[in-house]
C-alpha cells in the first residue's frame, strides 16, 4: 500500500510552445504516485492545447485526481463534483463548455457508481488508462453520456505516453513499478491499480535522465510495492531495486535518490546494502508495517512476523549507521485487542522512528477485512490512535532536536515562506530554512541545523559567501 500523504490541491502544469487554447486544471489527492500520474495526464493533453490553469474557475477541463486509501474518499469526491457542477452549469449558460474527469483510484473502484451519482461527470478513467486521454476526450465532445475506461488494459501506459516537457522542480517523482500482489487485508490497491507491473530499466534511466536535463537533482522511485520492482535488463537480463539504483547513480547531476513504498517482504540482501554502498541513495526509508502483533500481521496477510522488521532495521542500521526510518501504522483491524496495541507500541518503542503515518482502521468495500468478525469500536481505536500518536510524535520530535548542531548537506528547493529564507530538504526528509541569498533552488548546500521545531527545522548556511559569488 502506498503511504496516503495530504492532498496535493494545485493544479498540475504542463507548458506547450505557443499560447495554449485551452486551460487545464488537475486537483491530485493521494500519495506520489498519484502526483506522477497527475503530471502526466497534463503531458498527454498538452498537444491537444491545454495549457495551466490557476483555478477551476477559469478551465475548460477539470480532472480529479482521486485516491481511495483515505477515509471517506469517495464522499470527498462527491462533494468535489457537486461544487463543480454548478460551475459547470455556469459556463454552459454563457456559452462555454467544461469537461470534468473523475481519474485514479476512486474512478477505478466506483465507477458505475459516480456515473450513477453525477450523471455531469463527462469521462472516469481509471489508474492505468490515462494514456487513453486524448481519445477520450475527442469522444466525449462528440457523443453525449458519460466516458468510461476503466478496464486493465493489456498495453502499458508507459509506452503510450509522450515525454514530459517543461522545466522541472529540483525533485522528480518517477513511478517505475505499479499494481500489488500482496493482498493485505484492508487495501484496495490490488483491485484499483492491478497486478504487480515492473517498467522496463531502460525506460526509466531514460526517463530520469530527461528529468535531470529538464532540473531535477533528486529523483524519488514510486511503486505501490516500489522494491518488488524486478524489471527487464538492456542486456535481457532482470534487475532488482539495488541494481536499478546503481545505474541512476550513474546520472550526471542526479545528487539524491530516493524510493518509496516498500514492503518488509522485498527488502533483499543486495538492496539493504546499497544504502551502504550509495552515496546519492539518502538515509530515509518508509518502510510500512502496519502492526507489532503478529497475530494482526496474520490477520491482514502481510506475510511476516514482526521479528522480521526487527532484524531489516538493525541491518539497514548497520549498512548506514544514520539511516532513519519511517512506517506507517493502522490500529483497531478487527480482532486487534489490548495486547495486541501493547505489542505495536513496544514495536515502535524498540525501533525508533524519525516519522510515521497513523490511522485507525475503516473498511473498504470488497476488502477482505471489511466483512471480518470482532470490529473494534470507534471509542477504542480513537484511543488506542492517540496513545500511538503520542509516541510516535515524542520520537519525530527527539530525533530533531538531536540533529540540532550537526553539518549535513540540503538540496534547496526554493523561497521559505518568509522574506530572506530559502528552503530545503535534508538527507532525512526534514523541511528546513535559513536565510540566504535567492536563486538557491536545485543546489546542494552545506548547513548546520540551529533549532527544531515541530514540523521544520532551522539552520545556518556554512557557505553562504561563497554562494553569494556564484
Amino acid at each position: 500500500m502506498t503511504s496516503s500523504l495530504p492532498a496535493q490541491d494545485r493544479p498540475i502544469l504542463s507548458e506547450t510552445a505557443g499560447s495554449p487554447r485551452k486551460r487545464l486544471y488537475i486537483r491530485t489527492w493521494g500519495c506520489q504516485m498519484n502526483v506522477y500520474d497527475s503530471g502526466r495526464m497534463a503531458d498527454v493533453l498538452a498537444p491537444l492545447g491545454y495549457g495551466p490553469a490557476e483555478t477551476p474557475e477559469e478551465a475548460d477541463m477539470v480532472i480529479l485526481n482521486t485516491c481511495h486509501i483515505r477515509e471517506k474518499a469517495s464522499e470527498k469526491v462527491f462533494s468535489d463534483l457537486g461544487r463543480l457542477r454548478l460551475l459547470k452549469q455556469e459556463k454552459e449558460a454563457a456559452g462555454q463548455r467544461m469537461v470534468l474527469a473523475v481519474a485514479g483510484c476512486v474512478a477505478q473502484a466506483e465507477g458505475a457508481e459516480i456515473t450513477a451519482r453525477a450523471p455531469w461527470v463527462d469521462l472516469v478513467l481509471g489508474p492505468q488508462t490515462y494514456h487513453r486521454l486524448p481519445e477520450m476526450v475527442a469522444r466525449a465532445s462528440r457523443a453525449a453520456g458519460a466516458q468510461i475506461e476503466t478496464d486493465f488494459p493489456v498495453e502499458q501506459k508507459f509506452d503510450h505516453l509522450p515525454d514530459a516537457q517543461g522545466q522541472q522542480g529540483p525533485v522528480a517523482f518517477l513511478t517505475i513499478q505499479e499494481g500489488c500482489d500482496k493482498f493485505c487485508s484492508f487495501c484496495v490497491v490490488p483491485y484499483t491499480r492491478g497486478a504487480e507491473f515492473s517498467r522496463p530499466a531502460a525506460a526509466i534511466v531514460a526517463e530520469a535522465r530527461r528529468m535531470v536535463a529538464r532540473g531535477a537533482r533528486e529523483i524519488a522511485l514510486l511503486g505501490q510495492n516500489v522494491n518488488a520492482w524486478h524489471g527487464e535488463a538492456p542486456d535481457g537480463s532482470t534487475w532488482g531495486l539495488a541494481r536499478l539504483i546503481h545505474a541512476l547513480a550513474e546520472i550526471d547531476g542526479l545528487a539524491r535518490i530516493r524510493y518509496t513504498t516498500s514492503h518488509p517482504r522485498d527488502m533483499d540482501d543486495a538492496l539493504i546494502r546499497a544504502h551502504g554502498t550509495v552515496p546519492q541513495l539518502m538515509p530515509f526509508l518508509h518502510l510500512p508495517v502496519q502492526s507489532g502483533s503478529d497475530k494482526m500481521l496474520q490477520a491482514m496477510n502481510r506475510g511476516h512476523e514482526a521479528e522480521l522488521f526487527f532484524r531489516l532495521a538493525d541491518r539497514l542500521r548497520e549498512a548506514r549507521p544514520d539511516l532513519a526510518l519511517s512506517s506507517d501504522f493502522i490500529v483497531g483491524h478487527p480482532g486487534e485487542t489490548a495486547e495486541d496495541h501493547a505489542a505495536t507500541m513496544r514495536l515502535v518503542e524498540k525501533v525508533g522512528f524519525a516519522l510515521a503515518y497513523s490511522f485507525k482502521y475503516s473498511p473498504r468495500p470488497g476488502t477482505p477485512a471489511a466483512d471480518q468478525p470482532f470490529q473494534v469500536a470507534e471509542t477504542v481505536k480513537d484511543e488506542r490512535l492517540q496513545e500511538l500518536q503520542a509516541l510516535l510524535r515524542r520520537q519525530q520530535d527527539d530525533f530533531n532536536r538531536a540533529c540540532v548542531g550537526r553539518e549535513c548537506d540540503v538540496l534547496m528547493t526554493g523561497a521559505g515562506r518568509h522574506p530572506g529564507q530559502v528552503a530545503g530538504r535534508t538527507p532525512w526528509l526534514q523541511p528546513i530554512h535559513a536565510i540566504g541569498p535567492e536563486g538557491l533552488a536545485g543546489q546542494v548546500v552545506r548547513v548546520r541545523i540551529t533549532a527544531a521545531h515541530p514540523n521544520s527545522l532551522s539552520a545556518t548556511l556554512l557557505d553562504e559567501k561563497e554562494l553569494a559569488c556564484a
